[in-house]
């Protein structure tokens, strides 16, 4: 099997730098054999490539999908900071996703399938998920993913 810096390298990513905390946590910790992500949003460049609720007159899904995608990179960058390693990584347990939503909302699963989509492409394996709707989320951002990543051996 591929390791995981090739496979980034074949889907034309390149691992951005871990966005500073914008409050009193670390971006992610390691315990006993895995590493898990605080909240990270969709930061490119220091700018947010989505804001605002999702739905009705508000964000588009597709955006806030791409959005999702863009967290979970940051997050794979987090966890690999913490690892020293991104081929440390042997898969991701478990994707929690924040979407900040219209009332009239229910698209969650479909924007948090960006975060998980990137993940099944990198790692080739499933994970466990839970895609939230909440009223807001930090700084105006439309989407924030947390992620576990097992260690390998």
């Amino acid at each position: 099997m591929e390791s995981v810096s090739a496979r980034l390298s074949q889907a034309g990513y390149e691992l951005p730098e871990v966005a500073a905390p914008v409050a009193a946590y670390v971006p992610a910790v390691e315990d006993r054999g895995v590493i898990r992500t605080s909240g990270q949003l969709p930061l490119e460049n220091g700018e947010l490539s989505c804001i605002g609720a999702v739905g009705e007159d508000g964000a588009d899904p597709d955006d806030a999908y791409e959005a999702a995608r863009i967290c979970a990179l940051n997050a794979l960058a987090a966890a690999a900071s913490v690892a020293g390693d991104v081929d440390r990584l042997a898969r991701v347990v478990k994707v929690t996703g924040f979407v900040s939503s219209r009332p009239s909302f229910t698209g969650q699963a479909g924007v948090l399938n960006g975060a998980s989509d990137f993940f099944q492409d990198i790692f080739g394996t499933p994970h466990a998920r839970s895609a939230v709707g909440v009223a807001a989320l930090p700084l105006n951002a439309s989407v924030e993913v947390e992620v576990e990543f097992a260690l390998n051996n």
